[in-house]
């Protein structure tokens, strides 16, 4: 019987996170997306608290009138803002078990353009 989609995901990403652990000076940048949004978090994994996140929920970014492609590069903007704010410099890139593709890979490089390194 064939895995559901979910399934599937699930599998992806626990492949990922078994060899990706965030710290406080290289954090983990984990996104997720829905049909609708995209969140994106800096996470430490060893005391387990997130040091920054983006979502495209929020005031500044919602307010433009813009297709979703858009909307997850101004949330990679914003992060490389936040973490930039916060002294990080390096992150781990975790796709969350989604394909490098599309909104994800927007998010990653407009991210990378404001000065995050992955």
């Amino acid at each position: 019987m064939a895995l559901t989609k979910h399934q599937r995901r699930s599998r992806i990403k626990m492949r990922i996170r078994k060899n990706l652990t965030g710290t406080g000076e290289v954090p983990r940048m984990t996104v997720f997306r829905s049909n609708k949004q995209i969140y994106v978090q800096l996470v430490n994994d060893l005391t387990g608290e997130t040091l920054a996140s983006a979502a495209s929920t929020e005031k500044s970014i919602a307010g433009e009138k813009v297709n979703k492609i858009d909307q997850a590069k101004l949330v990679g903007k914003a992060i490389a803002g936040k973490a930039k704010d916060k002294g990080i410099e390096t992150v781990k890139f975790d796709r969350n078990g989604y394909l490098y593709h599309g909104r994800v890979k927007n998010l990653a490089d407009a991210a990378r353009e404001n000065g995050l390194k992955f």
